[in-house]
Order: C-alpha cells, then sequence, then structure tokens
C-alpha cells in the first residue's frame, strides 16, 4: 500500500518534471526565429524585451527557490532558461543594427543589472529568514501576474481584426499546459506564488485557444485607415487623361 505522504510527493514530482518538460519546449519555440536571425544576419525588426523579461524572470526565481529551498526543479528549468535566454539575446546584440542593440543593452542595464541587482542586495540587507524568501515570493507572484496579463494585446487584435495570423497556436496551447503543470505543482508543494500566477496563466492561454477556434476560418477585418491609404495610393496610380486644347497631338517629321 502506498502511504499519502510518498503519493503527495510523487505526484508534485510528476507534475514537477512535466512542467520542466513543457517549459522547456517553450523556451526552445523562439529558435526558429533566430535561426532566420543568424541566416539573414539581422534582426529585422523583432524586439528583445520578450527575451530580456525572460533572462529575467528566470533568475528571479531561481534566488527565489534557492532561498525558500526544497524547489530544485524550479531551479533547474529557470537554470536552463537562463542559458536560452542568454544565447538569444547574445544573438541578437550580434545581428542588431546600432539603434535596437542600443535599446536591447539598455533593457538588459534596468531589468538585469539594476533591477535584480537591487532585489537581491535590499532583500539581503534589510530582511531575514522567512521574511525574505516571502518578500521575494511576492515580488515573483506580481511580476508573473503581469507577464501573464500580456497577451491581452494580442486576445484584443484578434477581437477587432478577427484574425488570428499573429497568434500562434501551438505556443499558446505549450503555454497552457505549461501553466497547468506549474499550477498543480505549486498547489501540491503548498507554495501559492507559484500556483496563484499560473491559474491567470491558464485563463488567458484557453481563451486564446477558444478565440482560435472562433476565428480561425473568420474573413479578416481590414484597418479602414489601409483602405482609405490604398484606395488613395490607386488614384495616384491612375493614367490622368488631358483635356481640352492639351489633347491636340503634335506630329513632328
Amino acid at each position: 500500500m502506498v502511504l499519502p505522504g510518498h503519493y503527495h510527493h510523487m505526484l508534485t514530482l510528476a507534475f514537477g518534471l512535466m512542467g520542466n518538460v513543457v517549459s522547456f519546449a517553450v523556451f526552445l519555440s523562439p529558435m526558429p526565429t533566430f535561426y532566420k536571425v543568424y541566416k539573414k544576419k539581422s534582426t529585422e525588426g523583432f524586439q528583445s524585451i520578450p527575451y530580456v523579461v525572460g533572462l529575467f524572470s528566470a533568475m528571479l526565481w531561481i534566488y527565489y527557490a534557492l532561498l525558500k529551498g526544497n524547489c530544485m526543479l524550479l531551479i533547474t528549468i529557470n537554470s536552463v532558461g537562463i542559458v536560452i535566454q542568454t544565447f538569444y539575446l547574445c544573438v541578437f546584440v550580434i545581428y542588431a543594427p546600432g539603434k535596437a542593440r542600443m535599446e536591447c543593452l539598455k533593457l538588459i542595464t534596468l531589468f538585469i543589472i539594476v533591477g535584480f541587482g537591487l532585489i537581491v542586495l535590499l532583500t539581503q540587507f534589510l530582511t531575514k529568514g522567512v521574511k525574505r524568501w516571502t518578500i521575494v515570493g511576492w515580488i515573483c507572484l506580481i511580476f508573473s501576474l503581469c507577464v501573464f496579463v500580456a497577451p491581452l494585446g494580442v486576445l484584443r487584435q484578434v477581437i477587432r481584426t478577427k484574425s488570428v495570423a499573429y497568434m500562434p497556436i501551438l505556443l499558446s496551447i505549450a503555454l497552457t499546459i505549461s501553466a497547468v503543470m506549474w499550477f498543480f505543482y505549486g498547489l501540491l508543494l503548498g507554495d501559492f506564488n507559484i500556483a496563484i500566477p499560473n491559474t491567470l496563466g491558464f485563463t488567458f492561454g484557453v481563451l486564446q485557444i477558444i478565440l482560435y477556434f472562433v476565428y480561425k476560418n473568420k474573413k479578416p477585418v481590414i484597418d479602414e485607415k489601409i483602405i482609405e491609404f490604398k484606395e488613395k495610393m490607386s488614384e495616384m496610380d491612375e493614367p490622368k487623361v488631358p483635356k481640352g486644347k492639351d489633347q491636340n497631338t503634335v506630329d513632328m517629321v
């Protein structure tokens, strides 16, 4: 007979391992994008902020896990995340044009050096014991909630345009499954700093999937400004027929 405590531990381990596998797949999802960047030797307007935020988030969760203890699976996946996000940022900095490179370096300075550095310094010198990891846990929770709210812009765009062209459905499904895994891992671990943000991630993930199937066969709505612009351009391209005396032609021998 399996003891309840042992069963609880095995279930926590199972959800943590599945969360690691799905999160690893999510971390690798931008790889085709960066392969294109490498082939074209240009970032072509891609933004660096998702990767800076991803690196900051991974560092924050590792710091939290180290302070609290008993969160080895949280440490393993976020260590992998740090390596992958750092690789993406290195590729971005190498191939980005001057302005985009400077913006990326500013974001790295703001989030990684200043932001993370201040969090570590202030919590190390101004707090101790349980209070320290509790405060860091709240920071992780608030930051994760802000990250999970980001898809609202995508949802609004889908509803407005009735188009799912900019919604990668496989990534949405992967993020939803990841949120489920980490929710149950946090719940079984009794850590609501992990569980609570993933309820929001699961909710937005399900909404994205529902919207995808609602609008995938719909005819996209084209922005009125784009239509007006195209009409003006077509008017400019039309050949103008001269009138009156300008219609007379002169034969040159």
